[in-house]
């Protein structure tokens, strides 16, 4: 798709500096030469639109044979998505998928009522030296999808739209914008969005979403006349119209939003409800270990092991 909204007559060249509400600075975790930075949920923001969770993977660089492996692992209450800039993730998951995701394309696990997954480094990249970095992120569902059936979607780098103007490639990877609608299905109104911008190219967001925020990946940004590196996330306003300008070597960004969700979340471990009564039950059934009798059954290709419940989370 042709598209410029940056060069049109009365497009915004600036945001006022009260325009981002809320700036984050991840926490940075060490998971032994591997860095994990999340984002969301923050002490001052939970959620931007249905957003819950928002985790930078790497960059990180593993030796020949070497990798992650997440353990099967359980959910309820929310989306997974998983999108990778660099490496191969092998994902399984209870509903029988078995899928591996490459750079640029989507796996999006909506765990309804409760679905395991693991992943892992794939064997082809274990084969020899190789990096890591993605985006992993949670999207909280509506009430009156909490208890669905557990469902999975990938859909390849090539499905996905791409948005193309003066210096901007924009891949949406979820939801709609700008005239355009992903392919996995929703059960809220969301966008999400990868960002390439060339040095100084301008980029607006969309201005028909309540809820909106940029995760920088790569590079730096410019908003109201300040400058923003790689590893920050800034919330802005509803409805104010928003441009961000790349620096000097460009920017490499998330756009994410939408509407905001129906009520307050709770969190605990790798669980997400609107009551607490639920996640009182899937941490009981997950201590159970009674698989495919309950909420939780284990990867019919990944079950010799799994990650157990946490004293505390």
């Amino acid at each position: 798709m042709s598209w410029n909204p940056a060069l049109a007559p009365g497009c915004p060249d600036a945001a006022g500096p009260d325009a981002i509400e809320t700036l984050i600075i991840p926490r940075a975790r060490d998971l032994g030469g591997f860095e994990v930075r999340r984002a969301l949920p923050a002490p001052r923001r939970q959620m931007v639109g249905p957003f819950i969770f928002f985790d930078q993977m790497g960059p990180a660089e593993f030796l020949t044979g070497r990798g992650i492996d997440v353990r099967p692992h359980p959910h309820i209450g929310l989306g997974t998505v998983t999108y990778l800039y660099r490496g191969h993730f092998h994902h399984r998951d209870s509903t029988g998928a078995d899928q591996v995701i490459a750079p640029g394309a989507l796996n999006w696990m909506v765990a309804g009522k409760g679905v395991t997954h693991s992943e892992r480094t794939a064997a082809t990249d274990r084969g020899g030296p190789h990096g890591l970095f993605g985006i992993q992120t949670w999207i909280a569902l509506p009430e009156a999808q909490e208890d669905m059936e557990p469902v999975f979607e990938h859909h390849g780098r090539e499905a996905l739209p791409v948005i193309r103007g003066a210096g901007v490639e924009a891949r949406l990877i979820l939801g709609r914008a700008y005239g355009e609608t992903a392919p996995a299905r929703l059960y809220s109104d969301t966008f999400y969005l990868d960002v390439a911008l060339e040095p100084r190219a301008r980029f607006p967001l969309p201005r028909d979403h309540e809820d909106r925020g940029i995760y920088v990946t790569e590079g730096s940004i410019r908003i109201a006349g300040q400058e923003f590196e790689a590893g920050r996330m800034m919330v802005f306003r509803p409805a104010d119209p928003i441009t961000v300008q790349a620096g000097d070597r460009g920017a490499r960004l998330m756009a994410l939003g939408g509407e905001t969700l129906d009520g307050p979340r709770h969190i605990w471990w790798n669980f997400v409800a609107s009551s607490r009564e639920r996640i009182e039950e899937a941490k009981r059934q997950w201590r159970a270990e009674r698989w495919g009798q309950g909420l939780f059954d284990l990867p019919p290709t990944d079950r010799a092991e799994h990650i157990p419940l946490p004293e505390r989370s």
